[in-house]
C-alpha cells in the first residue's frame, strides 16, 4: 500500500515514460503532417487556412514544418525542447485561433497536444535520446 501511494519519483519508470510519450506523440502528429505534405509538394495552387495573415503557403510550409520535421526530431529525442516550441505555437493557433468558434469537442485534441508538448518543453526528452547522449559526451569533455 505504501508503494502506491508513495511521491517519490522512480527515475528509470520516468525515463521510460518519457520515451514512449515522445514516441507516440510524434507518431500521432506524423499522421497529420503526412496527409498535409503531398498538399505542398504538388506544385500547384495552394488551398490552406492563412489564421495569422502569413499567406496560405507561408502557412501550410509552417504547419508542415511542425507537423513532421519537429515530429521527427522529438521522436528522435534531438533537440526536443527547442522541437516542441513550434509545435506548441501550432496547437495554440489550432486551438485559440482555427477552433475558437467551435465546441469544447473540437478543441480538445488540440490541448491534448499542447499538453504533452508543455510537459516535453519543461521535462526534456530523457535518457533514452539523442539529447542524453550529446549531453553526456559534451559533460564528459569538460571534465
Amino acid at each position: 500500500m505504501r508503494k502506491l501511494f508513495n511521491t517519490n519519483f522512480n527515475n528509470e519508470g520516468v525515463h521510460f515514460m518519457l520515451l514512449i510519450t515522445r514516441i507516440a506523440i510524434a507518431a500521432f502528429m506524423l499522421t497529420h503532417g503526412l496527409q498535409k505534405l503531398p498538399w505542398l509538394l504538388a506544385g500547384g495552387e495552394i488551398q490552406f487556412a492563412d489564421p495569422i495573415g502569413l499567406g496560405q503557403t507561408a502557412s501550410l510550409v509552417l504547419t508542415v514544418f511542425a507537423e513532421v520535421v519537429c515530429s521527427v526530431l522529438v521522436l528522435l529525442g534531438l533537440g526536443t525542447r527547442f522541437a516542441v516550441i513550434p509545435l506548441i505555437i501550432l496547437m495554440l493557433v489550432a486551438s485559440l485561433i482555427i477552433h475558437a468558434p467551435d465546441a469544447f469537442e473540437k478543441k480538445e485534441l488540440a490541448f491534448h497536444y499542447l499538453l504533452t508538448y508543455l510537459f516535453l518543453l519543461v521535462a526534456g526528452s530523457g535518457k533514452y535520446s539523442i539529447d542524453h547522449l550529446i549531453s553526456r559526451n559534451m559533460n564528459g569533455r569538460r571534465r
